[in-house]
């Protein structure tokens, strides 16, 4: 038996692809210093949900996810020609707010730590 799904198998690889994309081809200046951290497939293969982080906070994070809606239609254009897929998924893009999280977290373990 397979220790990860097929849905974890095809987001590893989408996720491999969109980054290589980013940093080779896409010139948008809103997607500069995006990161993908993570897809999570649909059982169904239908979506990819991809999340990215940027530094530079919530603005930043609100004009890549803009620049990420903007250059949907190209990335899976790219992508259906890199990927041998039977049916390319819809992709959605969500800012990861799991690093902001754990960098807030770490702020009060230092405070904390200080003041003791």
């Amino acid at each position: 038996m397979n220790a990860y799904s097929r849905a974890e198998r095809v987001g590893g690889l989408i996720q491999q692809t969109v980054s290589e994309i980013l940093f080779k081809q896409v010139k948008d200046p809103r997607l500069e210093m995006a990161t993908i951290t993570h897809v999570k497939m649909t059982r169904d293969l239908k979506i990819a949900r991809i999340y990215f982080v940027v530094p530079g906070g919530d603005q930043k994070a609100a004009t890549a996810t803009e620049g990420f809606q903007s250059a949907a239609g190209y990335l899976k254009r790219a992508l259906s020609e890199r990927l041998d897929l039977r049916y390319m998924p819809k992709l959605e893009f969500y800012y990861d707010e799991s690093f902001d999280y754990g960098s807030n977290i770490e702020k009060l373990l230092n405070a904390i730590r200080t003041e003791s």
